[in-house]
């Protein structure tokens, strides 16, 4: 079974990973791509680059980020392979920013006839 991870970071603390996070999250990736957890992993930029869009009454609109009144933005994710929500909370531990932010895990709603290409798309990205 597929789980998103979501890494919520306090962006008001500086958006640059330090050398020894990014270090650490390499070796991480290293070994979830070993045991067969990693699909998928990549950073995100800082939530004042990000644009809102709703379509409503036909019109579409536009809302510049950050968008949450909360410190936690959302950072980057890891998309894994698990074999239960277990497994997904444990392999979600070991993601370092897990030390100075959090990290939400949530199960993938699978559509077969969806998710056959986009998951073989996404199985070449591996940035954060």
């Amino acid at each position: 079974m597929r789980y998103l991870s979501m890494i919520r970071v306090d962006e008001t603390r500086g958006v640059a990973p330090s050398e020894q996070l990014m270090q650490d999250m390499g070796k991480l990736i290293e070994e979830m791509t070993r045991k067969g957890h990693l699909i998928s992993t990549a950073g995100l930029r800082p939530s004042a680059e990000g644009v809102r869009i709703r379509l409503r009454g036909g019109k579409l609109s536009t809302t510049d980020g950050p968008f949450a009144e909360t410190k936690e933005q959302l950072g980057g994710f890891y998309l894994i392979e698990a074999k239960d929500l277990n497994d997904a909370l444990q392999v979600a531990s070991r993601i370092p920013s897990v030390k100075t932010g959090s990290i939400e895990v949530r199960p993938i709603v699978e559509h077969p006839q969806a998710n056959a290409q986009p998951a073989e798309a996404l199985a070449g990205s591996s940035a954060a």
